[in-house]
């Protein structure tokens, strides 16, 4: 019986062998059919990523079920996850802008703005006093480069989504004191979640086609900055750390300490890759988080856990941290590993359905994932200053709050808030989009003294409001509540119908 079990499942996996043959075939003789329609202008950079994603949808066909081995997870150990107290301790040395000049900010700028109801990159939406995200990164580094005399530059990476806008907008910083670089993400093909082929028929990405491509993540940093030039350019001259983040995060501005830690190390080994990690909340139990596995560091996210341990990832209490996205990863690093083809991240499905219904998947990885491929990883916990994502309107009235004050380009909490955690906000789906969101408040409310504020349906704010410890306002359908200028809310719950006329 033993034997005839063993081999039905070799002969499983010789079919399923099969099968992964005839679609990875199938695949190729679709995109060749793609790349045949390219101009000759765009065949060389079409045809590196379609081997890019073609590499992808190899190892995509190879793994099965979570990536994951749930017994073989532990605790990192004491020392492969720094406090941010100790690494500012040892100060900073006299000669920190040469340290300076040895580093390269990247922000990730590939997304668009429409989770908030917004045409275009995210990056220029308004964020404080009229200035985008955009303008606050080009305001902190020309501060550096100021006060240090130094030539820190700012590269972004774009998507095909936001190229041809952010490159229109950059022409303001012309006079800015910053070098300002770009290149782009791939562009990979959305493939049908039943045939498992490309629903792209050619390479254009414009009109109807705008929904056959997608930017794959952005685990893609590795090879599209390798094959843009760029990285060489910089390590020609003389760069040797990137410092990369998200650039909706207006906590993830330089850090000096951080930087002087990675150039000088204490045991005078230097990290390839430091990741900032801060203390999860209730808010952040989806949030990745740092482990040991297979004696290395690695970044385990969500989706690469059994279902049955789903509760257990999300526990406060065992996974204390999570990633935030903010990286400082070695060049020289980047550029060995890419040559050996040697950066190993996890596969993140993401399934997705398009205007007309039809189910797609896109196959993306995560930059954070590549931490196990490099030597002498860390991790670093920092303040939750540092982690200040703008994902929602909800987070954007945070921001545009008195809670913050902005110098610089740079956004510190108040001084005048007597308690660092940041109030909890939910506003309701009439605030989605950021201009409904602007049109519902006349001027953005007193919340120095605010702990938690949710508000649903048709509500409105006049100018000058206050509101302090826990409010909650509801409007039900149909109903609408102004809440009169000058009002001081304290520990309030509103809800009912308040329209307030103008005489």
């Amino acid at each position: 019986q033993d034997f005839s079990q063993a081999m039905s499942q070799a002969g499983s996996s010789q079919f399923q062998e099969v099968i992964r043959q005839e679609l990875e075939y199938s695949m190729k003789v679709e995109l060749d059919k793609i790349l045949a329609t390219a101009h000759s202008n765009e065949i060389e950079h079409t045809k590196k990523d379609l081997e890019g994603f073609k590499k992808l949808f190899h190892r995509f066909l190879q793994e099965k079920g979570p990536s994951v081995d749930w017994g073989k997870i532990q605790r990192p150990p004491e020392d492969s996850i720094q406090p941010y107290e100790k690494i500012k301790a040892r100060g900073l040395p006299d000669n920190i802008a040469s340290v300076l000049n040895k580093l390269v900010v990247v922000k990730l700028n590939g997304g668009l703005g429409t989770s908030m109801g917004c045409k275009g990159p995210k990056s220029l939406i308004g964020v404080r006093n009229e200035n985008t995200f955009l303008d606050l990164t080009v305001q902190q580094i020309e501060h550096l480069n100021k006060s240090y005399n130094t030539d820190v530059p700012l590269v972004l990476m774009n998507s095909f989504n936001t190229d041809d806008d952010t490159k229109k907008i950059l022409q303001k910083y012309s006079h800015s004191r910053v070098k300002i670089y770009t290149f782009n993400q791939s562009r990979y093909p959305r493939i049908n979640k039943e045939t498992l082929l490309p629903i792209a028929k050619d390479v254009s990405y414009s009109g109807e086609n705008t929904e056959c491509w997608y930017p794959p993540g952005h685990g893609d940093i590795y090879a599209s900055f390798y094959n843009s030039g760029l990285l060489d350019n910089l390590i020609a001259e003389g760069k040797e750390y990137i410092f990369v983040s998200n650039i909706d995060n207006l906590g993830a501005t330089v850090d000096l300490y951080i930087l002087n830690h990675l150039m000088n190390p204490p045991n005078g080994k230097r990290c390839e890759f430091v990741m900032e990690v801060t203390n999860k909340t209730r808010a952040d139990v989806k949030g990745g988080t740092l482990t040991q596995y297979e004696n290395k560091l690695r970044l385990v996210e969500i989706a690469q856990v059994p279902k049955a341990h789903v509760d257990e990832f999300k526990s406060v209490s065992k996974f204390k941290i999570f990633n935030t996205n903010n990286l400082w990863i070695a060049l020289s690093a980047i550029k060995r590993l890419q040559e050996k083809n040697a950066i190993d991240m996890e596969i993140i499905v993401n399934p997705k359905t398009l205007d007309g219904g039809l189910n797609v998947i896109q196959l993306e990885t995560a930059v954070g994932a590549a931490i196990k491929s490099f030597e002498n990883s860390l991790g670093i916990n920092v303040p939750r200053s540092r982690f200040l994502p703008v994902k929602t309107t909800s987070d954007l009235l945070l921001v545009m709050s008195n809670l913050y004050s902005l110098n610089a380009g740079s956004l510190t909490m108040s001084e005048k808030r007597e308690f660092p955690t940041v109030p909890l906000v939910k506003l309701g789906s009439s605030f989605t989009k950021v201009q409904d969101y602007l049109r519902r408040f006349e001027s953005i409310p007193d919340m120095l003294e605010l702990d938690h504020l949710t508000v649903s349906g048709d509500v409105t704010f006049g100018k000058n409001v206050s509101l302090k410890g826990t409010v909650i306002i509801i409007a039900n359908h149909g109903d609408r509540i102004d809440i009169p200028a000058g009002a001081l809310l304290e520990n309030k719950i509103v809800s009912g119908n308040l329209r307030i006329l103008d005489h």
